[in-house]
């Protein structure tokens, strides 16, 4: 059954090194690259970055990163002192704290790549 594998998200992009240069540089990955792409270890899991003709044709999230609560005032942070920009939408349930979003579970922020994948980091998954 798949439900006893490892999902791997795969993040198609139009310049792989542009990408790596945010994924790395911004973000503070370390990848190594592999026959389709560049593949980044977080926390226990793996995402692959590839390039594709259809990227940042997803206007969903894309990845979503959990953090401890303690930890996501500083990780917003270090997002913003790296350039990255947040993005807010409207959403039933969510409250927004300039462009930080609070709901019951926690908060979190959503934000692009160079090509339009949208992320997140939150407090908890939502």
């Amino acid at each position: 059954m798949l439900s006893t594998y490892s999902p791997v998200p795969t993040l198609a992009v139009k310049d792989l090194a542009a990408a790596r240069s945010f994924y790395e540089e911004t973000l503070g990955f370390e990848g190594r690259e592999e026959t389709g792409g560049i593949v980044y270890t977080a926390g226990s899991g793996q995402f692959l970055v590839y390039e594709s003709s259809y990227a940042g044709s997803n206007k969903a999230t894309a990845m979503a990163f959990e953090a401890p609560d303690g930890d996501f005032d500083t990780e917003v942070q270090n997002l913003r002192d790296k350039g990255v920009e947040f993005q807010t939408f409207e959403m039933e349930g969510v409250q927004w704290d300039g462009d930080v979003a609070t709901f019951d579970e926690g908060r979190a922020v959503w934000f692009n790549d160079p090509d339009g994948n949208i992320l997140s980091l939150g407090t908890a998954m939502m």
